[in-house]
């Protein structure tokens, strides 16, 4: 379980609800889940949309948590982590309803997790190396 990648939430999410399975398929993101009145008198609405990108930020820094680890998990997890940000590129160039830019966002948080993840490894394990003279 240590090996699947997070980033894979937000993608599940995200495609339950293009195939409409929350309600209104890729109009639903539009959709206000909160909103608040400022004291400067405006109006901030948080829609589905930015719920789930709020939701991949936190997860993108628990995955960035995740690849400092030291251990053959951790290989396997940038593994899939790049199979699925391949997934998020497939299905956003093939698929009508992930041409959206949620789902761009989500895609370019998946990329950022698979390079951080791969340079957190390697400067850990440069770490590692010792000469001995």
């Amino acid at each position: 379980m240590a090996a699947v990648p997070l980033m894979l939430i937000p993608f599940i999410l995200y495609n339950l609800d293009m195939f409409g399975l929350f309600g209104g398929g890729i109009e639903s993101l539009q959709k206000v889940v909160f909103s608040l009145h400022m004291m400067s008198g405006a109006t901030w609405t948080m829609s589905l949309g930015d719920l789930f990108i709020v939701i991949s930020l936190i997860i993108l820094f628990l995955e960035i948590f995740k690849a400092t680890r030291r251990s053959s998990v951790a290989l396997l997890d940038h593994l899939f982590s790049m199979v699925l940000f391949i997934v998020f590129l497939v299905e956003f160039l093939l698929v009508a309803g992930a041409a959206t830019q949620i789902f761009f966002i989500l895609m370019a948080i998946s990329f950022i997790d698979v390079i951080a993840g791969f340079t957190v490894s390697v400067k850990s394990a440069g770490r590692d190396v010792s000469i001995g003279l």
